[in-house]
């Protein structure tokens, strides 16, 4: 697409000059000669073979073994020579003429080539971008020249205080238009993180192979090493010149980075030493989990932020009825929970059940950064080794929260008495959210708490602060708020109170129990008193009834369905879309009740029935928060008018779920109205089209089942954020015969 647009436009430069055809140069200039953005390409390097080659295989338009001769007129100068080299080659270009060209380059540290820019460019330097593409190949030399290889990888740009805007500008363009994932970032600040994520792994995989080497046993050794040796040493088959003059590049980073590696290591050591397992356990679980944490939803996260980027679409086909039996992933709401309430109790609790996805493991992620060793999840097990209520430790930066709402508002509770500061950062969805209706209160118990403008994210929270206890009534309904408070009230001095205007899920309040802990509720008003314990427990969690809400309405509006949802929480605070489907006609009994753990469950059977719109009862909103937008879709396949009031909450959630749903249903033909606090909408006849999730996982979900009844098939865009939730999704829409893919899949 960027391409596509660029090509159709004047070319962004004349006359691209790339310095050392490697394959970071030669894949650079091949990159942009192909894209058309530049006028000519002209390559530099002192091998006269590889400037055969460079012409021959199309990577540049000529070649030059005379820099001199090569940057007249240039426009932009790429340096894509050796790191040491770099001085050599800036010495030179001080001693051209060469106008406004701008002078860039790819070395993977930064601080020596930027003091020797420095130290021969003169007023030159305003024109002298440095960067550092994050990419690589197995192969080497201008042959192996891929003009994708940066293609969703990252570029760093380290612009200096007097870079001219514009040249930065250039610089940056030509790197997205290879596709490139650019972030700029201050000099120090490179070379102190790839230090940490580069330089040392091929440090530590350099030195490790020559220690075993140099044994009298290294015949053996290499004999019997197995695949994990062969993996963590494969880079120390890395070119030893290049990584020479990095390390020597970068020697102060590097040694900072040894520095603390080293007595991690000794730590690690004295731990094997005294036979600690608890020390070993906590080490390898977080080792284990954040490396496919930070892989998959840190780094994923430039590729979902905007609505059409990489957008992931569901193709969903029309008609279909439901049959089967199923269960849905673990309640969220109680997974989040169970990771809180555990790492914060004494002794070792046990979860089954456990919901695997992005919002939870956030949590889970957040407490392992705060010293908690936790084992899992593994198919929905996860043991973790409690601390106490004052047991957690700083953690080593910022808590990424992702896109949940949940653990950002729950943790500010509990997170607003310990003794050190702690700053919560989410992704683009989250970061809009509002969190001064839990900063409000807690600031009145005395936590000192600071968020972003318009009281959104990033949430800060100084450490050791004296809580006191807080009678509070909320504003709105909101379980978040009051589960925040409570979960402050278990630091604060007294008795902390909580009034809801209306009942919320309870769930909060039903763990603490399970936990040990002893908490009042009277109707609207739950209670409890500092100084107690937490105790370990067994919890299993019970299938996420907001999960399967999307299947309750699916089969309701199927002719023909009839489905069993196996073992879904039944908590009267969270029944409301039972109660509301009911109230349109739905045929929806509860067989094998029973509680597990203090929740009550139950198997689901639900029939395909006509439905028929009505007023939802005010009371039951607060009971169906989250369910609202499949319930949207019961309503615009239901005869007659549905009207819905007093859901205000619904514009702040993941999107403005109000105006989504309106804006899909209208883009199907359905007719709909929305108002400041909820939406009429009047059904009738579903057809298919366009429509966008918004980065909101129910929305996503529910247009899925809206295709049950359309009439023509609905492609809907960003969709990624469905794993939140969700992960088996479209596995489970295939096995009970809901037509929905990602599109271009089977």
């Amino acid at each position: 697409m960027v391409e596509a647009v660029v090509k159709a436009a004047d070319p962004i430069v004349g006359r691209l000059v790339v310095v050392g055809l490697g394959l970071i140069g030669g894949s650079f200039a091949k990159g942009l000669r192909e894209s058309g953005v530049c006028r000519e390409v002209v390559g530099v390097d002192l091998d006269a073979e590889s400037r055969r080659q460079a012409v021959a295989l199309g990577v540049v338009d000529r070649c030059e073994a005379d820099l001199a001769v090569a940057c007249v007129g240039a426009d932009v100068i790429q340096l894509a020579v050796p790191i040491l080299a770099m001085e050599k080659v800036l010495a030179v270009l001080a001693t051209l003429d060469l106008g406004r060209a701008v002078i860039t380059d790819v070395g993977s540290a930064k601080g020596n080539v930027v003091r020797e820019a420095q130290r021969v460019l003169g007023q030159r330097l305003a024109r002298f971008v440095p960067g550092h593409p994050i990419a690589g190949s197995e192969q080497s030399g201008v042959e192996a020249s891929n003009a994708a290889l940066f293609r969703r990888h990252k570029v760093i740009l380290t612009p200096l205080a007097n870079t001219e805007s514009d040249a930065l500008q250039v610089v940056d363009r030509l790197w997205r238009v290879l596709e490139a994932d650019v972030e700029h970032m201050t000099v120090e600040r490179h070379d102190e993180v790839l230090a940490a994520t580069s330089h040392l792994p091929h440090l530590l995989a350099f030195g490790l192979v020559d220690s075993l080497a140099k044994r009298n046993e290294n015949l053996e050794i290499f004999r019997y090493a197995a695949g994990g040796f062969r993996d963590f040493t494969r880079i120390a088959g890395s070119d030893p010149i290049m990584w020479h003059d990095i390390f020597l590049a970068n020697r102060e980073a590097v040694l900072r980075t040894l520095d603390t590696f080293r007595s991690d290591l000794d730590a690690l050591r004295d731990a094997v030493d005294a036979g600690d397992g608890h020390q070993l356990l906590g080490v390898f679980t977080r080792a284990k989990v954040a490396r496919e944490h930070f892989s998959t939803i840190l780094a994923r996260r430039a590729y979902v932020d905007a609505m059409n980027a990489n957008d992931l679409i569901f193709l969903a086909q029309p008609g279909g009825r439901l049959s089967g039996r199923i269960r849905v992933p673990g309640d969220k709401s109680i997974s989040h929970r169970s990771i809180m309430l555990g790492s914060l109790a004494e002794g070792t609790t046990e979860v089954e059940g456990f919901l695997e996805g992005e919002d939870a493991l956030a949590t889970l992620q957040a407490f392992r950064d705060m010293g908690v060793v936790i084992e899992g999840p593994h198919h929905g097990r996860v043991t973790i080794h409690g601390v106490g209520l004052h047991g957690l430790k700083p953690p080593p930066g910022p808590i990424y929260l992702g896109n949940s709402g949940t653990s950002m508002r729950l943790l500010s509770g509990l997170l607003a008495a310990q003794p050190f500061d702690v700053t919560m950062t989410g992704d683009a969805s989250l970061s809009k959210r509002p969190m001064n209706r839990v900063a409000n209160p807690l600031r009145e118990m005395g936590a000192v708490v600071e968020t972003g403008p318009e009281g959104r994210p990033p949430l800060t929270i100084r450490g050791g602060q004296t809580l006191k206890a807080l009678d509070y009534k909320l504003p709105m309904a909101s379980a978040q708020v009051k589960s925040c408070l409570l979960l402050a009230g278990l630091y604060a001095q007294g008795r902390t109170t909580v009034t809801e205007p209306a009942p919320t899920r309870d769930h909060t309040e039903r763990m603490l129990r399970g936990f040990g802990y002893a908490v009042d509720s009277n109707g609207p008003v739950a209670s409890l008193t500092s100084g107690g314990t937490l105790r370990a427990t067994r919890i299993e969690v019970p299938a996420d009834i907001s999960s399967a809400a999307f299947f309750l309405v699916a089969a309701s509006i199927a002719e023909g369905s009839e489905l069993v949802l196996e073992h879904v929480g039944i908590n009267p605070t969270r029944t409301g879309v039972i109660d509301i489907l009911r109230l349109m006609g739905g045929d929806i009994a509860l067989e094998n009740q029973r509680e597990v753990g203090g929740e009550p469950v139950a198997d689901l059977r639900v029939r395909g029935v006509k439905l028929k719109g009505i007023e939802i009862p005010e009371e039951l909103v607060p009971l169906a928060i989250d369910e609202f937008p499949v319930l949207f879709v019961a309503a615009a396949c239901a005869e007659g008018r549905t009207v819905l009031r007093g859901a205000e909450e619904l514009r702040v959630k993941e999107s403005d779920r109000i105006q989504v749903m309106a804006d899909g249903l209208i883009a199907l033909g359905v007719k709909c109205e929305p108002t400041p606090d909820g939406i009429v909408i009047e059904g009738g006849i579903i057809g298919g089209g366009e429509v966008h999730g918004h980065g909101d996982h129910r929305i996503a979900m529910a247009f899925s089942v809206a295709s049950l009844r359309a009439t023509a098939p609905i492609r809907i865009h960003d969709c990624a954020n469905v794993a939140t939730s969700f992960p088996n999704f479209l596995s489970l829409c295939a096995e009970v015969g809901i037509r929905v893919a990602e599109e271009g899949k089977s």
